[in-house]
């Protein structure tokens, strides 16, 4: 295992999990009114992988594949693997040919996160349907804003719990 994996699997390990608690929204903001995520976090639960969209307090998780949360827990922490993931390869395309993502927007319906990537390239902008947690890493990757509907983190976000304690 890669230095990289068991870093991953440690700080996922040591990690707490949520409290499923939604406080009450005041009814002041505007539900459509965007909130960029402030922090994003990787984790494993006993349910699998989940990234942590964290802002104003609140968490919203969003489940992935566990080699999609090595991609992104490697570009939240710089670390680059042996061999490129999926994510590092169009990462690395993009910026070969001079584009880049300059945002994604995170939606759910029907229960099923979904993102809206948006890749500029020169004097094109193009908005491209993804997974969430595809869309997630590529905005990691490149550094740009994750967005959220203020709607969504009313309604999926969770207050997060203390880390635990507890040793291995």
């Amino acid at each position: 295992m890669t230095m990289l994996g068991r870093a991953v699997i440690t700080s996922i390990l040591l990690a707490g999990l949520f409290h499923a608690e939604v406080q009450a929204d005041s009814g002041l903001a505007n539900p459509l009114d965007p909130v960029t995520i402030s922090e994003v976090q990787v984790r494993i639960s006993d349910r699998g992988a989940v990234v942590f969209l964290l802002a104003e307090g609140k968490a919203i998780p969003v489940f992935v594949d566990l080699t999609v949360a090595l991609s992104i827990q490697g570009a939240l922490s710089g670390e680059t693997l042996s061999r490129p993931l999926s994510h590092d390869l169009m990462h690395t395309i993009l910026a070969a040919y001079g584009g880049t993502v300059t945002q994604t927007v995170i939606t759910l319906s029907s229960g099923t996160y979904s993102g809206a990537l948006t890749v500029a390239f020169k004097d094109n902008v193009k908005v491209f349907d993804s997974r969430s947690s595809d869309s997630i890493a590529l905005a990691i990757h490149f550094k740009a804003p994750i967005i959220v509907g203020r709607d969504l983190l009313n309604s999926a976000g969770r207050l997060p719990e203390q880390p635990r304690t507890d040793s291995l």
